[in-house]
This record gives C-alpha cells, sequence and structure tokens, in this order.
C-alpha cells in the first residue's frame, strides 16, 4: 500500500527546514507531527525523600536535553549553586552543546561520547575518582546503570522527571498510514489511549532497538526500523519504505 500521511509521535521540528519537511515534498506525503509522551519535572519535597545528596557529587552523567534542563531546574529548586568544577560527561556532541544553555563551554570539563553509553566509557574510565550523579527519567534503561556497574564507575542514580502519556483522544477517528516511534513510552501511549487498537495496514516505524522490541513485544509489525548501515535516520529509513511501497502500486 502506497504511504500518504505519516504520523510522526514527536513535536514538530522548529523553523522550516527539516528532513521530514523535504519528504513531505518530495513525495507529496501528509506528515503531522504529535508527542505522544510528555516529561514531568519531579518536585524538590519528591526530590529529597530519595535522599540523594547533589553537592557531594563533582562529575554528573547527562544521556538527554531533559536530563540536563531537570537536572539545573533541581539545582535552582533545592538552592545549590552548581560549581564551576562540577565535570560533565554527555552521551553524545549533541547533548554536550546543549549544555551551553546553562554554563560556559568549557572543553576540559566538558566530555562526551559519540552516542552510547559504551562509547562513553572510555572517556568515564580515567576519571573514576570522581562521585558521578545519573539525572534520570523514572523508567529509566536498566543498560545505562548496568553498564556503568560493569565498569566499576561509582554513580548515584537521581529521578528529576517522569513520563507520562500525552491525552491523545482527539485522533481516535483520525486514520494513518504510517505511525513512527522513538521510545518505548510512545508505543505504551498509544495503547494506553486505544486500548482496542488493531494494526492492519498501518506501517509502524521505530527508531532504536528499544523501541523496536516494546513494538515486537506489543505484538504489532515491525515495518521500518533505524538506525541501520543503509538508512542512519529515521527520515531516510522511511523514504526507503515510501520508495519501496511506490514500486508495488
Amino acid at each position: 500500500m502506497a504511504i500518504k500521511t505519516i504520523l510522526v509521535s514527536q513535536p514538530k521540528p522548529d523553523g522550516d527546514k527539516s528532513p521530514y519537511f523535504d519528504l513531505a515534498e518530495k513525495y507529496k506525503l501528509k506528515i503531522d507531527f504529535r508527542p505522544f509522551i510528555l516529561v514531568e519535572g519531579i518536585g524538590a519535597q519528591e526530590f529529597r525523600t530519595q535522599r540523594v545528596n547533589i553537592p557531594e557529587h563533582t562529575a554528573v552523567i547527562l544521556t538527554s536535553k531533559a536530563a540536563i534542563d531537570h537536572f539545573f531546574r533541581m539545582a535552582e529548586e533545592i538552592r545549590f549553586t552548581v560549581p564551576d568544577t562540577m565535570k560533565y560527561f554527555c552521551i553524545s556532541e549533541a547533548i554536550a552543546y546543549y549544555l551551553q544553555k546553562y554554563v560556559s563551554y568549557r572543553k576540559r570539563k566538558i566530555f562526551f561520547g559519540k552516542q552510547t553509553i559504551e562509547e562513553l566509557m572510555d572517556v568515564m574510565k580515567k576519571h573514576k575518582k570522581e562521585k558521578f550523579l545519573l539525572p534520570c527519567t523514572d523508567i529509566l534503561r536498566d543498560k545505562i546503570p548496568e553498564t556503568l556497574e560493569a565498569h566499576n564507575i561509582p554513580f548515584t542514580k537521581a529521578t528529576l522527571y517522569r513520563t507520562v502519556a500525552s491525552d491523545l483522544s482527539d485522533l481516535e477517528d483520525v486514520y494513518y498510514d504510517m505511525l513512527v516511534f522513538f521510545s518505548p513510552g510512545g508505543i505504551e501511549s498509544l495503547f494506553k489511549n486505544f486500548p482496542d487498537f488493531k494494526q492492519n495496514t498501518t506501517a509502524i516505524a521505530a527508531f532504536g532497538p528499544t523501541t523496536a522490541n516494546a513494538v515486537i513485544k506489543n505484538n504489532l509489525r515491525l515495518d521500518v526500523h533505524a538506525p541501520m548501515p543503509n538508512a542512519p535516520s529515521m527520515t531516510a529509513a522511511i523514504e526507503l519504505f515510501v520508495k519501496e511501497s511506490l514500486k508495488k502500486k
């Protein structure tokens, strides 16, 4: 079946430039954007029940932009002035650059990997004397703490925000040829909003191995998976699928 309409379970990209907009124009697609999950910050009172003392840490492990935002939000709420000596270990260069929103970008204090927690280990192993804080969501992937523990990295987990399902009730009678997901939380939100969802001919695209596993575990058909060697991005993977669907028309 030819793909004509796509729902991407993320906010609409800022500005006029995006690979999604190029894709829509090139193949005459209707692409809508709607976050399936929302991030809510945990208040200072609830945070204190975790008995985590942020000031006693000398380094922070940052795995997402949300982790950065909520680390500095919580520091402000508990009236902790983050010292200039704090070291930041970011899972990717993009996350590292996002830190400029809050701190002066000094390379000697900001370190980053390529994209995964395993790649960040090469840097972190040289700083084992630090006391690491891991700001995270309530549904943190086991792989991150397990990798830190496997490399004997001392760290404290601090849950600073939680992921909740968006209200998608207005989409009840709306049909899309393809749904695009970026996290297991998006799949959970789909079934929370639409418990009787049947895939039928709807194509499902998933980014990353954990999202792909969530699709399969929920007995859905995984039609598009990224990143792959021939499709490093989600838009590249969608384009390949759209091309194939056009050939079958």
